[in-house]
């Protein structure tokens, strides 16, 4: 098959994969639904340097990835793909320049091609990249500055050599001003051990000024224009997203050392067979092949950094799936009989774990499952079958993968296909219900728009109110969440009003013209606080729950 029907079909894949099923899929709360709103607000307020939450200060980024999801937006209005094009996008780009430094490093289209099918394929690399979080454009500025560095190393003469530096600051720049100081771990970790080991610290240390040069120039502008605005956001940013929420004993989302292992597995699915085997190899090529090591350090190193700090997101490993890409397709492509081993352990994989997931979907949690619980309701035989037919499809490609035949092995590419298109129509209405608002605010959009003042009790919800009703002026009731420092502010005091003041509050403001309230049930609760006044009109879907109150003279 000719080098230009593959690209055509990894495009086809990727269309497949990242354009038409998110067609089907409502925002998730509380991410999706807060990025799409903080630019929607960037937007319509015309400031592309502070970004704001609900018209709140919202320090807890830098500003490029909302660049990013800004432009997505302009290009594809206010709507589900637009808050999303921005990270597909990057993705994207990501598989392409993984495709570059798979040329570069193996002389080999047909391994450069593999490797980003595998990228794009792989479990976690599709889970986010189809998901509006600001991971998939660090991703992007992090397997750019990997590149860019290998291309500095490579260069036969010192213009090429200075483009591979200057690229690389470019690269440091866009992914500091992407999620801060913690985008400079990767390449840093990543590449200096590899300096070292082939004895390239001395030329590193020597151009290094001038990556770092570059990398100031990029940010600089954006920093000091916030800096003159928000006079507080550095202090904020670096000693608590970064100190406090990564080393300190209260770091936000602690988990153990070993956290990482069970995500790098289930993340490499469906190409796992692979990763054991392309480490390894890597391994061994260390003293032979530079390519592989740079890979290897690529994986490794920043995977230790994130194990050994005390706050984790499965996110942060994102940047070691790319390198893993590469070496698993380096492996792939050498044809040896422990390769082919591989293939075959691989579709036992797919196979097993696709039967294994239908049965434990239709067995267990189905409305006729052995669960206590089911997750499905009586009603939802249609979501439980989708469900199932996805996870049969994944084994059905594992087995169809064994078959014998050249190549039968990256039909795995297959294996997560229909689990892309169908999960949106598998998704329980109990998940729905607290966790994809909009079907929940497109019923009561109307009750929402005629409202003076608008209520919500969590910021994930209040963000999907926000951004289907066009208003970011919500007031937060009985809980800040993570827009808490926003309203720490004198000038935001009017927006929050806790349960003891709630009666009076709404005493005061149904005076000026109708209220909603919008609520987040905690699992299991029946209903809202009794402290609550009785509404005038009420709906609930699952655990939200509207409360209107007609104004009052």
């Amino acid at each position: 098959m000719r080098t230009g029907t593959k690209i055509a079909l990894l495009v086809a894949l990727f269309a497949l994969y990242y354009l038409i099923p998110i067609a089907f899929r409502p925002l998730w709360q509380p991410d999706e639904t807060r990025y799409a709103e903080i630019s929607r607000e960037m937007l319509a307020s015309g400031n592309w340097v502070v970004p704001h939450f609900f018209g709140l200060r919202y320090f807890e980024k830098p500003v490029a990835g909302y660049w990013v999801n800004n432009i997505g937006q302009l290009l594809f209005g206010h709507s589900n793909f637009g808050v999303r094009a921005g990270a597909m996008l990057c993705t994207m780009l990501s598989a392409v320049l993984i495709y570059w430094l798979g040329r570069q490093m193996f002389f080999s289209s047909k391994t450069a091609l593999t490797a980003s099918i595998i990228f794009l394929t792989t479990l976690l690399v599709y889970g986010i990249g189809t998901y509006a979080v600001l991971d998939p454009m660090l991703l992007l500025w992090m397997v750019a500055a990997m590149c860019s560095y290998w291309l500095a190393v490579e260069a036969a003469g010192t213009p090429r050599r200075l483009c591979g530096y200057l690229l690389l600051g470019v690269a440091c720049g866009m992914g500091f001003m992407t999620k801060g100081f913690l985008a400079l771990a990767v390449p840093v970790l990543a590449i200096t051990p590899w300096a070292i080991w082939h004895r390239r610290l001395g030329e590193l240390l020597r151009w290094g000024p001038v990556t770092l040069a570059v990398a100031v120039l990029v940010s600089a502008p954006w920093a000091l224009a916030i800096n003159q605005q928000e006079g507080d956001f550095w202090h904020y940013f670096f000693w608590v997203q970064h100190i406090q929420r990564f080393a300190e004993a209260d770091a936000q989302h602690k988990a153990p050392f070993w956290y990482y292992l069970p995500v790098l597995i289930a993340g490499s699915l469906p190409w796992l067979a692979l990763l054991p085997g392309s480490l390894l190899s890597a391994w061994r090529q260390r003293s032979q092949h530079a390519g592989a090591v740079y890979l290897l350090s690529w994986v490794l190193l920043p995977l230790l950094f994130f194990s050994i700090a005390r706050g984790k997101l499965l996110t942060y490993i994102l940047p070691c799936f790319a390198p893993l890409a590469l070496l698993m397709a380096h492996y792939a492509c050498s044809g040896t009989d422990q390769v082919r081993k591989a293939f075959k352990i691989n579709g036992w994989i797919n196979l097993l774990s696709g039967s294994a997931a239908a049965l434990i979907l239709l067995a267990v949690i189905a409305p006729w499952g052995l669960a206590h619980r089911p997750v499905y309701a009586g009603n939802e035989t249609l979501r439980v079958l989708c469900g199932a037919l996805a996870f049969t499809g994944w084994g059905m490609m594992g087995w169809i993968s064994l078959k014998p035949g050249n190549n039968r092995w990256q039909l795995a590419a297959l294996c997560p296909l229909l689990l892309a298109l169908l999960v949106g129509f598998a998704i329980p209405q109990k998940v729905r219900d607290s966790k994809q608002p909009q079907p929940f605010v497109s019923v009561v959009h109307d009750k929402l728009t005629e409202s003076r003042y608008l209520l919500a009790d969590n910021p994930g919800v209040a963000a999907a109110v926000a951004w289907e009703t066009k208003r970011s002026d919500i007031t937060f009731y009985d809980a800040k969440g993570e827009v808490q420092y926003g309203l720490s502010y004198p000038d935001a005091a009017t927006r929050y009003v806790d349960a003891l003041h709630i009666i009076d509050w709404l005493s005061e403001h149904r005076r000026q013209g109708k209220v909603s309230l919008v609520l987040l049930l905690n699992s299991g609760e029946n209903a809202p606080d009794p402290r609550l006044p009785p509404p005038d009109e009420a709906y609930r879907q699952g655990r939200l729950v509207w409360y209107g109150y007609n104004a009052t003279p």
